[in-house]
């Protein structure tokens, strides 16, 4: 059975740093199509950034230059790692892999992906 489990959400300060992590079972990471998503109170779920086999990744531009999507294939993890935070980063962020390869303009769609996490709060304070 395919399974993901994120971890290392919490609360911090604006400016600080946390790092999601994405363990998968069932699914091996380094033949899918991997991504973050986040959905913040009231709004919808929205992508973050994804990871591509090689070093394609994709990123929201509300987190360019302070989120770095990556993935250890040993561990068969993901992680997110989120510098420089902020109020608006607060939201429950879930990751998400679709087998195989998905074009690159779809990669942060919600809809191009199958398995999904629980999710894990990040909540950052002014």
């Amino acid at each position: 059975e395919m399974e993901l489990a994120e971890s290392g959400g919490g609360l911090v300060q604006a400016g600080g740093s946390l790092r999601l992590s994405c363990t998968s079972s069932g699914l091996t990471l380094a033949l899918a199509t991997v991504a973050w998503f986040r959905q913040a109170p009231g709004k919808e779920l929205g992508g973050v950034a994804s990871f591509c086999r090689g070093d394609n990744m994709e990123y929201a531009n509300s987190v360019v230059g302070r989120f770095t999507i990556s993935r250890d294939n040993a561990k068969n993890t993901l992680y997110l790692q989120m510098n420089r935070l902020n109020p608006q980063d607060t939201a429950m962020y879930y990751c998400a892999a679709q087998p195989g390869l998905i074009l690159q303009w779809l990669r942060l769609r919600r809809d191009a992906y199958t398995y999904w996490g629980q999710g894990t709060q990040v909540t950052v304070s002014s």
